[in-house]
């Protein structure tokens, strides 16, 4: 029993699909531990490993002199127009996600794995589990232990297995499912003093581009031999494996990078290496805490059981504890594809992309509030690397200064080169604000101005300044071409003029820039003010486009047309109630398509935000109870646990404190969005926008609220029983208590 929520999760039997193996990530290196004991298997990817498919090559269409005709068409209500704006080029995805191999370590003399079987006999000790807090996957049976985690301190995975006269074959082997053909690999098996060093080359088909992967296998005892490919481990008392891959061009230099991991393991045995990088992971883990006030006995359910329990507290504490984990385990050298950090697959779904339209905002949602800095800089970095690429597709499709981010990236290109006529996602100019939106987030919540983000802002602002030229008859200005991701107006096609989408992110865009270069308010402030307001439809709802005779498709996964009231504060209940009004009506119209967890989640964070604990409650019930999470606690694009997919997985921690806490630079809201089911809980270290660390207790009787704040400040202080301001005094407590809420 346990006397607090539990962090991690675990099961009575192995993984016998790679979606439920359990995971471990430090950002750049992912692992999907399967935890049997007979064939250990260990899939190993890294965030670098794309596989050429021509996207590599790929450019933005040079579209910027046929950008006059197209406006002028569309705005003489030729609404087909933008159907012929492309170069005429097929579909091109951008380069797939894939695993890199798996280490295998099989019990000689068992050429097949045992069968596995969901279930075991009382008496077996079998258990396999994950530590949220440590990063460290295990599994134990008849006294075999295999511990791994991935190091954030020495980015090595580190596989160790124990047992009393320990007989394995150790090999890599990159043979997945999916793995194309022609692939040119080469393995390599090599005695060391430790005991063996297997290398493992894979080099694309038609392609100067590899990757090479090696682990450094050290035995405790017993007889070593090689038997290449692989090792073969006599009667050892354990093995350690250390891991790596590197993605290269030409020749790697192998003798460098073994002679590194032979320096890690002889300064570092498994005790150290696994302390130095809880130095790093459990500091970022234990920040934010969430407890139900669930029962002990189903806290110490296997997760499978509490999966088919939806409406157990311990099953949303769990997923809580998972979503933070699986997050800043997969934010690194990038933040989370659409997989997260992982995929056991070479044919990944949506090429495994960073979808940026709409996934990756709602993956990192919880970045800032749930104090996880480190997402927020992986976003950051991925938006640097990428700017020169943001530059071309502003001038190649717009012919403006400035940037226009992708909405796909494989990581390495952020040019617009994906896109059809039925997604033209080159014509949508929303992105640069969107995915700077959490930046701007956590420069306000620590009190200041990443140079980076301002850099990034004042670009975003000069395309708009280059791009909104044309106007209505009235001198307004209209954005043309115009595109809401992924959906289109009622009867009409696909590019149109004045997306509520658009014309938020560019307002947000222009202030925002204005506020971090105030030498330039005064002009950004004049055209931002020139953009046209939203538009309420005939049905009371906020129209996807602000554009009179553009009506709207409601049954679409997208809810782009909302974004001002989530994740910006433009549309409020508070500061404007009749534009609020309609953005209900217009959340309340809109269907789930085919039933996405991405749309289902992002119709919550909105509801929260629009003080609607109904709505939330009933879009947490249909993906809790809609089968969506694997043994893993990682998620599925679909219900039936159909298509891999870290949406759900990483966006219900945000859903969770949006529905308790709310807050803007001035702005804090206690419990908007509370749920009746949840009459009592605990949420602790959430990180308000105004610079104030936050814990936050409820019951049906009242709550209280402690504030840290880190700077002195004046808040709004809104709850169920109205607004009153709040003094906050930097580096004095403040503690509020609620008898009503």
């Amino acid at each position: 029993m346990t006397s607090g929520p539990v962090h991690g999760t675990w099961e009575r039997a192995p993984a016998a699909r790679w979606e439920d193996a359990f995971l471990s990530g430090n950002g750049h290196h992912g692992a999907l531990v399967f935890g049997d004991p007979n064939v250990d298997r260990v899939v190993v990817t890294h965030h670098a490993l794309v596989r050429p498919n021509g996207g590599e090559h790929a450019r933005p269409p040079e579209l910027a002199a046929e950008l006059p005709a197209l406006q002028a068409r569309l705005l003489a209500g030729d609404l087909t127009a933008a159907e012929s704006f492309t170069d005429g080029r097929p579909l091109q995805w951008v380069q797939p996600f894939h695993p890199a191999f798996h280490t295998e370590l099989r019990a000689s003399g068992d050429p097949r794995p045992r069968p596995r079987t969901r279930g075991r006999a009382a008496s077996d000790p079998y258990r396999r589990a994950v530590d949220f807090a440590t990063g460290e996957a295990t599994a134990h049976a008849d006294g075999r232990t295999s511990r791994v985690f991935v190091s954030r301190a020495d980015d090595v995975i580190v596989q160790y297995v124990t047992a009393p006269d320990l007989t394995q074959d150790v090999s890599l082997d990159h043979r997945l499912p999916g793995a194309p053909a022609g692939l040119a690999v080469g393995h390599g098996a090599v005695r060391t003093p430790e005991g063996a060093l297997l290398t493992l080359r894979v080099r694309y088909p038609g392609s100067d581009r590899a990757y090479t992967g090696l682990t450094l296998v050290a035995v405790e005892g017993g007889r070593t031999t090689l038997t290449p490919p692989g090792v073969r481990i006599e009667g050892a008392a354990s093995v350690l494996l250390l891991t790596r891959v590197r993605r290269h061009t030409g020749e790697p230099d192998t003798a460098e990078e073994a002679g590194a991991l032979r320096a890690l393991l002889t300064a570092q045995p498994y005790p150290d290496l696994l302390a130095r990088h809880l130095a790093h992971h459990r500091t970022a883990y234990r920040r934010v805490t969430l407890d139900l006030r669930a029962d002990p006995a189903d806290r110490a359910l296997p997760g499978s059981a509490l999966l088919r329990q939806p409406g157990n507290p311990a099953l949303l504490e769990r997923l809580f504890a998972a979503g933070r984990y699986h997050l800043l385990s997969a934010s690194g050298l990038l933040p989370p594809r659409l997989t997260g950090l992982w995929t056991g697959d070479w044919d990944t779904a949506w090429s495994g992309a960073l979808t940026t339209d709409a996934n990756l905002n709602l993956q990192t949602a919880s970045a800032v509030p749930a104090d996880l800095p480190e997402v927020t800089e992986a976003q950051a970095a991925l938006v640097q690397r990428q700017l020169p690429d943001w530059r071309e597709n502003a001038r190649a499709v717009f012919g403006a200064r400035g940037v226009v981010a992708p909405a796909h990236t494989d990581g390495e290109s952020g040019l617009s080169y994906h896109f059809s006529r039925e997604y033209p996602l080159h014509l949508w100019t929303a992105g640069a604000d969107w995915l700077l939106k959490p930046l701007v987030d956590h420069d306000e919540s620590q009190g200041t101005r990443d140079p980076r983000t301002a850099a990034a802002l004042a670009e975003t602002a000069l395309f708009y300044e280059d791009f909104l030229t044309r106007t209505d008859d009235g001198g307004r200005l209209v954005v043309v071409p115009s595109y809401s991701p992924e959906n289109r107006p009622a009867g009409g096609s696909w590019g149109a003029l004045d997306a509520a989408m658009d014309l938020s992110a560019a307002r947000h865009a222009l202030l925002t820039a204005a506020a971090y270069h105030p030498e330039h308010a005064d002009r950004l402030h004049a055209l931002a003010g020139r953009l046209p307001a939203h538009r309420v439809n005939a049905d009371g709802a906020l129209a996807e486009w602000a554009r009179p005779g553009l009506d709207d498709t409601y049954d679409h996964r997208h809810l782009s047309h909302l974004y001002g009231v989530w994740p910006l504060d433009e549309i409020n209940p508070y500061d404007t109630p009749d534009l609020a009004a309609a953005a209900h009506r217009a959340l309340a119209l809109r269907g789930t398509e085919n039933d996405s967890a991405h749309g289902r989640l992002h119709h919550a964070l909105i509801a929260a935000r629009l003080r609607d604990a109904d709505r939330v409650a009933h879009a947490l019930a249909d993906v809790l109870g809609g089968d969506y999470f694997h043994d893993s606690l990682m998620s599925a694009h679909y219900p039936a646990r159909n298509v891999y997919n870290a949406d759900a997985a990483h966006t219900l921690p945000a859903v969770l404190i949006e529905m308790l806490v709310q807050s803007t630079p001035d702005r804090l809201v206690l419990l908007p969005a509370l749920p009746a089911d949840r009459p009592a809980g605990e949420l602790r270290g959430v990180r308000t926008r105004f610079g104030a660390g936050l814990d936050l207790t409820w019951s049906p009787e009242g709550a209280t609220a402690v504030l840290r704040p880190t700077r002195t400040r004046r808040v709004e202080l809104r709850t169920s029983g109205g607004a009153r301001p709040l003094d906050l005094v930097a580096g004095e407590e403040h503690v509020l208590t609620l008898r009503t809420w």
